[in-house]
């Protein structure tokens, strides 16, 4: 068995770009003698996915997952909220590591999965298209990459399952890579949108709560067998969430809206409009008598 160092400072991204059927060399396995090290030293950001997988392996609500296993990160300049995976209270390791190795295994995040490749989504300006490339990460303590075993990105993606993750997460990540990729021009969400983000990306039991709620059906114009069909699964409701999202941040009208509440929304925007000139003008009346009260 190969002897285990520790490792030594080094910046472990590989700069070759590779894509699905570009081949690379790494296998982990139990006998391996830096088995774990990895797990020691974890910054792992969640995806909505890896949220449902882990909180229903565990048997816990979202809310119960969230607040025992995460900690608030934020996935932008604007404060857009995310999580990432709470670490051990005395160290870094992961709160999931025993000495057996994972004991989430088959429900580890996607960023587990991926190791040790590393993934860079792009969107060319101009282009609506957006393009994944890969990259190796070799870490110094990380024996995997002397193993003989030689395998294609796409064969390694579909062999860690981590092609299923990437699938469902598509929309939300397309979010996240849209919001950064606008910056200014987008302007910053309001907080009733970051609210409601988080809702539809990781507390999937109080959104479902949300989509069957009165005033949300009030609004929205969802066929009732449709409605069911998402309430009653974890992954539809997930990726319903993810068109609400692009609805409302991005202005993607794909759910109709009820007429009436398309109406009650205009005479509220007009309202709006007309609070403010009032507000305005009653600013601009003060100001202009602060100025005839100084000429006294």
């Amino acid at each position: 068995m190969s002897q285990f160092h520790e490792p030594q400072p080094s910046n472990p991204i590989v700069p070759i770009q590779l894509g699905l059927d570009d081949t690379f060399r790494f296998r982990c396995h139990r006998g391996i003698a830096c088995f774990n090290k990895c797990c020691e030293n974890i910054d792992i950001l969640l995806t909505p996915y890896d949220v449902l997988r882990l909180k229903n392996r565990l048997g816990l609500t979202s809310r119960e997952f969230i607040e025992r296993y995460t900690v608030d990160c934020t996935l932008d300049a604007h404060g857009m909220p995310g999580l990432k995976l709470k670490t051990q209270e005395a160290n870094t390791a992961c709160q999931f590591l025993t000495a057996e190795g994972c004991s989430v295994y088959a429900d580890r995040p996607a960023a587990c999965r991926y190791y040790a490749l590393g993934l860079m989504a792009m969107r060319k300006k101009d282009s609506p298209v957006e393009e994944a490339s890969y990259f190796v990460v070799k870490e110094a303590h990380c024996l995997g990459h002397l193993e003989p075993k030689v395998q294609t990105v796409r064969e390694y993606r579909i062999e860690q399952g981590v092609d299923v993750y990437d699938e469902i997460n598509r929309e939300w990540s397309s979010i996240i890579l849209k919001k950064r990729s606008s910056g200014p021009t987008l302007g910053r969400p309001s907080q009733r949108s970051f609210d409601l983000f988080f809702l539809a990306s990781y507390n999937l039991d109080a959104f479902r709560e949300f989509v069957q709620s009165q005033p949300f059906q009030e609004v929205f114009d969802i066929p009732p067998q449709e409605l069911q069909e998402i309430v009653t699964s974890d992954v539809k409701l997930l990726q319903f969430g993810f068109r609400l999202l692009k609805q409302v941040l991005f202005g993607e009208r794909t759910i109709a809206l009820k007429s009436a509440a398309v109406e009650q929304r205009r005479e509220r925007y007009q309202r709006r409009l007309r609070e403010e000139a009032e507000r305005r003008a009653q600013q601009l009346s003060e100001e202009q008598d602060r100025v005839y009260d100084s000429l006294d």
